[in-house]
């Protein structure tokens, strides 16, 4: 019996939670068993064959170039079908053959120089290296190293060089991390675009422009697109072709680090968009067929390719792309200080099929067998782990459109270990809704559920619109509910058109419900906050090479006789909001009205009333909504207001008090002293208490109880 139960697969120690949480993931137990025993002898093995998870990881410090204490040089690379690996580069005059690395175990090479007279290092900061790879067909190759921290290009040129970073004295962080937050409110951000100049603006010019306008308007954390180096401008940083190294467009590591530096002298947390779901096909200056073969870090064959990016992938069964990646994320969060990461392109690794020509209905058959990647879903459980067991302050994010259930529950449950997952679907609605629907026509009810249907216990992060809204071929919520208008009539001293003042408003009600409503964090990209006008496309062919539209317009937001400032001011407030009674870090919201020929949506979190009246043009006066708490009410945000280019309709002086009378909580159980009274027949749940206000057409108030201090 002993013998027997020592061969029995190591079982997810918390399991039974996740199973007694949503009973409808039984039948799938076995799934979660075998998931949980790959991730767990993969982790046994490393622990045993490399001296611990903390040592593999740390492999950045190994392999690829790196200096000693005394001055020497220590090179190592994995290509397993190599014939010979030499080093060359300006520190030999580029002689392919004068440095040829030793053949080791398992596919790896190394190579040590020793340091100079007077232990000066003999590969000095600045100069050029390249690995020479022979192939198997006798070849030789000038491939950069997988592990290069800095790759530069000459204007004149079409492929990156890979540059020996090892400057005299790197930047020393000053200022700690930020503690993890409860409350995340992430603007994500691109470094080259951050700047009104048709230019590739600089991590300079982040730290000290726009750094203070996040901080300031409220947001908390700063997600950062394309930092890993990409060779394609345009590829919007998810073609990499070197992932240890910050792109060097922007300016140089020493720069990145100072830029994060001081984010966190503000207190703002800053995630890295990491790309670990493919890579670029860039031989030259990329991972593909580093050593001459189309395996390598990669699957070969099909398999190894991903149809609709044109782009390679990872084997992630493979130790050495295991070594690779976790070692990747180590050295940003050790390195540059990142507090945590956005993965991108979840679902593409989680299933063999990437995601193509596949709906995701919500059925569990969905998630669980053949076609899903086990092997890269053991690499995410490996990744979160390693995070979480050597830096639980950092912060994960999966995107991942598919809703695979318990993505975002700890590993020991059998989960991925997610922090967070994006509520990819609230984007879309909003698109669809907009449209395809006449205003009169939206419906109250659906909206309610598609900001509200997540799986409980695992935290989302809501946003109305991402980068992938701003680009060319896809329009902003701004630019779909304004248009062409936005070019002539956003000026205060033009009239406001019926078209201005429903976009204006609707952008801010939006925004707000989903912040307040749509889970556990927020989201907005860079500019959107302020309706930016355009859209978003860099530097290619199709346009010749302009960057007219790879900026962000921020100058619109200063200027006072333009209606972009009424929706940025109205951003920051929501922001400060949040930040002040912590909506987002609260249990969900609990919606007391969603009524369809009314248009209003009410509901309850953190203590605040939240009250949205979506019909385009009824008003309504003495409106009864039903509340948990009695007391005497007052107006904290409303988005009718002059500041936000609102009609004043509100006065924010008025008290209003609670009256004790049950109220319905049934979408039609509402009282209007104008127009009508209606029941429900068949109550579902009273409040005893409720408040009668006033709601004008396209509006959103937010009221707080004055007799609860906060």
């Amino acid at each position: 019996m002993a013998a027997a139960a020592s061969t029995q697969p190591p079982q997810p120690p918390k399991l039974p939670q996740l199973l007694e949480r949503d009973p409808y993931l039984a039948p799938f137990e076995t799934d979660f068993q075998r998931r949980y025993s790959l991730f767990y002898n993969r982790l046994k093995n490393i622990e045993e064959n490399e001296g611990g998870l903390d040592k593999f990881s740390k492999s950045y410090k190994t392999f690829g170039v790196n200096q000693f204490v005394d001055g020497g040089i220590y090179c190592k690379e994995w290509a397993p079908g190599a014939e010979a690996v030499f080093l060359a580069g300006d520190f030999n005059g580029w002689n392919p053959f004068s440095h040829p690395y030793k053949k080791m175990e398992y596919g790896k090479w190394e190579l040590f120089i020793p340091p100079g007279q007077d232990g000066y290092p003999p590969v000095p900061h600045g100069s050029k290296l390249k690995v020479v790879i022979r192939a198997q067909n006798g070849e030789l190759l000038y491939r950069i190293s997988p592990w290069a921290r800095y790759v530069v290009r000459d204007e004149d040129k079409v492929n990156y060089d890979w540059v020996h970073w090892n400057p005299p004295q790197s930047y020393i962080h000053k200022h700690p991390s930020p503690k993890r937050l409860k409350s995340l409110r992430i603007y994500e951000s691109h470094v080259g675009i951050a700047s009104p100049e048709g230019k590739v603006a600089s991590y300079k010019n982040f730290t000290y422009n726009v750094l203070p306008r996040i901080k300031d308007l409220g947001y908390n954390c700063v997600q950062l697109m394309a930092i890993m180096e990409h060779a394609y401008y345009a590829s919007f940083g998810y073609q990499v072709t070197s992932f240890f190294a910050a792109s060097s467009r922007y300016g140089t590591p020493d720069d990145l680090k100072e830029m994060i530096d001081v984010a966190h002298s503000m207190g703002i947390t800053v995630l890295l968009d990491v790309v670990h779901s493919h890579a670029s096909k860039n031989s030259e200056d990329g991972l593909n067929k580093f050593d001459g073969t189309d395996s390598c870090f990669f699957h070969s064959g099909p398999k190894g390719t991903h149809q609709l990016w044109d782009s390679r992938l990872f084997d992630y069964a493979n130790w050495e792309v295991l070594r690779f990646l976790l070692s990747n994320l180590r050295m940003w969060i050790e390195d540059y200080r990142f507090d945590g990461f956005r993965f991108d392109g979840v679902t593409s690794m989680l299933y063999h099929h990437h995601g193509i020509g596949t709906g995701f209905s919500g059925d569990y058959n969905e998630y669980f067998g053949l076609h899903v990647d086990e092997d890269a879903l053991c690499y995410l459980m490996l990744a979160n782990h390693m995070i979480n067991f050597l830096h639980p302050e950092c912060i994960t994010i999966a995107e991942d459109v598919s809703g695979m259930p318990a993505l975002c529950r700890p590993v020991a449950e059998g989960g991925g270990g997610f922090d967070y997952r994006l509520a990819m679907a609230i984007p879309d609605k909003w698109i669809q809704i907009i449209k395809e629907l006449k205003d009169e026509d939206w419906n109250m009810g659906n909206i309610v559920h598609t900001l509200t249907n997540r799986r409980y216990e695992e935290k989302y992060i809501a946003y109305a619109e991402s980068h992938d809204q701003a680009l060319v071929g896809d329009k902003t919520l701004a630019f779909r509910l304004m248009d062409a208008e936005m070019y002539t009539n956003m000026s205060v001293l033009s009239p406001l058109t019926p078209v201005i003042d429903r976009g204006i408003q609707l952008h801010k009600m939006i925004r707000l419900i989903t912040h307040a409503l749509g889970g556990e964090s927020y989201l907005n990209f860079m500019g959107n906050e302020f309706g930016h006008p355009e859209w978003l496309d860099f530097p290619r062919k199709g346009n010749n090479e302009s960057y007219h539209y790879a900026r962000r317009q921020f100058n619109l937001t200063e200027d006072h006789l333009l209606r972009y400032r009424f929706l940025n001011t109205f951003d920051r407030d929501m922001n400060k909001l949040e930040e002040k009674f912590g909506w987002l870090a609260s249990p969900p919201a609990f919606v007391s009205e969603k009524h369809e020929s009314n248009k209003v949506i009410a509901f309850e979190r953190a203590g605040l009333i939240f009250i949205f009246n979506f019909h385009p043009y009824q008003s309504y006066v003495d409106y009864r909504v039903g509340i948990e708490t009695p007391g005497k009410y007052q107006i904290l945000l409303d988005s009718d207001a002059a500041e936000y280019g609102g009609h004043q309709r509100l006065d924010h002086s008025t008290e209003y008090f609670s009256e004790e009378y049950p109220h319905n909580y049934r979408p039609n159980s509402l009282m209007q002293s104008n127009l009508q009274t209606t029941f429900s027949q068949h109550p579902r749940r009273c409040h005893k208490h409720h408040i009668e206000v006033y709601i004008p057409s396209r509006v959103a108030i937010v009221l707080q109880n004055m007799d609860i201090p906060k």
